[in-house]
């Protein structure tokens, strides 16, 4: 085995799991429920950047039952949203992970990063 060109292949593998990384800290993913009511935000990494409820949600004649419907609202809409960044993780960060079990010593992967 030409350690030379592991060590080159192991430089552009680095290099493309950086540039992943930078894709996923930019990218944003949206996840609904309710059929718009509820959208929430995330950030490619699985952060929940923001939540907004549109007003058809909230039934002022009923404000206990109105509290619950949105609280299942906002977590199914969280839901959705992790399972896009799940997607998206697995779209950047998949063919890397793929290609490292192929390495020899790699394991199949690498444990603890997303999609991993």
């Amino acid at each position: 085995m030409d350690m030379q060109a592991l060590l080159q292949q192991a430089q552009q593998m680095q290099q493309q799991l950086m540039e992943a990384q930078q894709q996923l800290d930019e990218a944003q993913v949206e996840g609904t429920s309710g059929g718009g009511l509820v959208k929430v935000t995330v950030s490619g990494r699985g952060s929940v950047e923001d939540i907004s409820i549109d007003a058809g949600a909230v039934d002022a004649e009923d404000p206990a039952e109105t509290a619950q419907t949105i609280a299942d609202l906002v977590l199914a809409a969280i839901r959705d949203a992790e399972a896009a960044v799940e997607r998206l993780q697995q779209e950047k960060m998949g063919p890397l992970n793929d290609a490292l079990g192929g390495m020899p010593g790699a394991g199949g992967g690498m444990p603890g990063l997303p999609g991993m």
